[in-house]
């Protein structure tokens, strides 16, 4: 008996927020040839935005466990700049081989950092040197903790939801964020707001 294909996932917040990322993106991807989508999840933010910036290749990427669903998403839209996904795990210490060893202009990642267990943040951009090209960027889309401002009562209880369910997640400090990054040569660049009391943040 033939094996029936997965399910094709669906995640209500990429699609609210896939309109507001793109244009977001737009003018900051003018020019850029290879993206490297870290943590792409179903795919929708892939499919929403590729078409629209034809001028790149859009890389997606996944954990192994991940890739079925997202190969549905790819598959259907079947775009000529969306490659096949990679499997990659943060965790790996050899994440960047496994990205078979391409450099992108940008990498960027969103509603990702949360989930992962800080440790894992710190292997991802402590490896940021192995995929980015020279005067690369880092663009990450989502819920930020910040230091010199007041934090959205929204992220407060999203912060203490994720730890509720899992210790190691957790709504991340910007400013650990922007430590990390300094460690491999980047700065923050830009602090974009978003809706629904989220950001797009650039390091390069």
């Amino acid at each position: 008996m033939n094996a029936s294909p997965p399910a094709k996932p669906f995640a209500p917040s990429a699609e609210r927020n896939r309109e507001p990322i793109l244009a977001a993106l737009r003018p900051r991807l003018a020019g850029v040839r290879r993206l490297l989508e870290i943590g792409s999840g179903t795919g929708q933010h892939a499919v929403h935005c590729a078409p629209a910036l034809p001028h790149l290749v859009w890389q997606t990427s996944e954990r192994p466990a991940q890739l079925a669903g997202l190969r549905c998403w790819l598959d259907e839209a079947a775009l000529p700049n969306t490659p096949p996904p990679l499997a990659l795990d943060m965790d790996h210490p050899d994440w960047p081989e496994q990205a078979g060893g391409a450099v992108h202009d940008v990498v960027f990642s969103a509603n990702t950092l949360h989930i992962m267990p800080w440790t894992t943040v710190g292997a991802w951009f402590a490896a940021l040197p192995r995929v980015l090209a020279p005067a690369g960027r880092l663009l990450v889309y989502g819920p930020f903790i910040e230091a010199d401002r007041p934090t959205a009562p929204s992220n407060l209880r999203f912060d203490a939801q994720l730890r509720a369910q899992a210790p190691h997640q957790g709504v991340r400090r910007l400013d650990a964020l922007d430590a990390l990054a300094a460690q491999v040569g980047l700065q923050r660049r830009e602090r974009v707001e978003m809706p629904a009391n989220n950001l797009l943040v650039v390091w390069g």
